[in-house]
């Protein structure tokens, strides 16, 4: 296997993070290839395009971020664990990039993706695989739920699909309003949508 350049692994890194801390229409190549210490025939001969360049850095975020969703959702830890777990990660991780920039930065695949949806098929094509990803989890975490007879559900898949779409539009708001405290609420929220009043009295 051909091992990755250097040039290329500063691209994918550097391009995630300002996308993520910015827009993508505000990123322009030469910004990336500035802040990377990479010139732009370096870039080119990398990606065809910046498009192409946030699709393969997506890609990369997942692989980063995969090996967590796999220990947060593993079923060998009770589902009401993973529940508390997973909301958890989402806070934490987002009051921590708002110490970090002093500002909300949300989800990168939703934030780019809603931005690019109706302009550019290729990143839409990514969000929506990020997405389908992540449901398959949550899917997996509400249908354990239901076996353990903590929660009644008759679609699993659409309940799935009902938290993720909760998660993603508080991460959204919070982003809107630069407040991080609407993040606190999250975990309130997925309760209720599971039918879950209490997760301590629930896991009692």
């Amino acid at each position: 296997m051909k091992q990755e350049s250097e040039s290329k692994r500063k691209l994918l890194e550097t391009a995630m993070q300002m996308i993520w801390e910015s827009s993508y229409g505000s990123v322009s190549v030469d910004d990336i290839c500035t802040r990377a210490g990479v010139n732009k025939g370096s870039f080119y001969y990398a990606f065809k395009s910046k498009s192409d360049l946030a699709v393969a850095a997506f890609e990369r975020h997942w692989e980063n971020k995969r090996p967590l969703m796999d220990k947060i959702f593993s079923p060998q830890i009770p589902p009401l664990e993973r529940l508390d777990n997973y909301c958890q990660s989402i806070i934490n991780s987002q009051k921590e990039k708002y110490q970090s920039f002093g500002k909300m930065l949300g989800c990168p695949f939703c934030s780019v993706g809603s931005e690019l949806s109706t302009q550019d098929e290729k990143i839409r094509l990514k969000a929506d695989q990020m997405t389908q990803r992540m449901l398959k989890y949550i899917e997996s975490l509400v249908r354990d739920l239901a076996a353990a007879g903590l929660i009644e559900v008759k679609d699993t898949t659409e309940l799935a699909q009902e938290i993720y779409s909760y998660v993603t539009g508080v991460l959204m708001q919070a982003k809107i309003e630069n407040n991080v405290n609407h993040v606190e609420r999250l975990q309130h929220g997925v309760m209720r949508l599971l039918g879950i009043k209490q997760l301590t009295a629930a896991a009692a």
